[in-house]
């Protein structure tokens, strides 16, 4: 998990760092090194190797130099580019939801829900469609976590089930209809072509449509989600790489008391008789 807060300016090694142009870091400050790898679909020639120097000049790269290059297989080549970022970032421009502002400990999890929601959370999570990898699932789920941050199931106020991989769509909501479900947690590893935006909109789509999507907060995961997309595709949130269960649990938390408060106001403004 990456933290910091930075002002306008900063001083590194007596040069200054400025916010509003933004390069990335190679050997001193503001040089705009970089290095990224890519597979041509050609033969390992020197005319394949153009044709890579070509492309990363495209991207933005001065002075590429191919740094390395494997043939994969009789047509395609793997090459590892190294050169100069033209490109900077605004990095006072940027505009994000910052999901990071406050980590509850499991320990403090659980305080806040019972002081603030009273009960037990139903949490129902699976890896959906054909996805079989149930690493990420398991680490936000299972008892023992991973990476030192203890899964949801080790959470006292929190009633976790695992559901595992290549669960439909249709048969996660029937189960978590059955539960009385608090929350979904999607996870999602595999996405070639797409295939994960496909898998997380289908299940918006069907909750929509048996009247259940403001009843369940929906929360999705992986390696190349992150906020943003979540709420593109119709879900609460989503958390991406450098997340752990304690960073769902406080969203959950937090959200759930946050709708339950609103709830709350509502019923007591609905109850008022007028004179």
């Amino acid at each position: 998990m990456c933290a910091g807060v930075y002002s306008l300016e900063k001083k590194f090694y007596g040069q200054t760092l400025d916010l509003t142009k933004i390069l990335p870091y190679g050997d001193t400050l503001n040089d705009g090194k970089i290095q990224l790898s890519f597979t041509l679909p050609l033969p390992c020639n020197d005319r394949s190797r153009e044709a890579a120097k070509i492309l990363a000049g495209k991207m933005g790269v001065s002075s590429p130099q191919i740094v390395y290059e494997k043939s994969l297989v009789e047509e395609f080549t793997y090459y590892i580019v190294y050169g100069t970022l033209e490109h900077f970032v605004d990095y006072t421009s940027i505009q994000v939801t910052d999901m990071d502002e406050e980590v509850f400990t499991m320990d403090e999890t659980d305080e806040f829900i019972r002081q603030h929601i009273g009960r037990k959370i139903v949490v129902v999570g699976a890896s959906t469609g054909t996805d079989a990898h149930t690493v990420g699932i398991d680490a936000i789920m299972n008892m023992k976590g991973f990476a030192g941050h203890y899964g949801l199931e080790r959470y006292d106020m929190i009633e976790a089930f695992n559901l595992g991989s290549q669960v439909d769509n249709v048969d996660l909501l029937s189960r978590a209809a059955e539960l009385n479900a608090d929350v979904i947690l999607v996870s999602q590893t595999v996405t070639q072509k797409d295939i994960h935006i496909y898998n997380l909109t289908e299940l918006v789509e069907i909750l929509e449509a048996e009247g259940m999507r403001q009843k369940i907060l929906l929360i999705c995961g992986g390696p190349r989600i992150d906020n943003e997309l979540a709420k593109e595709v119709g879900f609460d949130a989503g958390f991406g790489p450098g997340k752990f269960a304690d960073h769902v649990a406080t969203f959950i938390v937090k959200e759930l008391a946050r709708r339950r408060q609103i709830n709350l106001r509502i019923s007591r403004e609905s109850a008022v008789i007028p004179r």
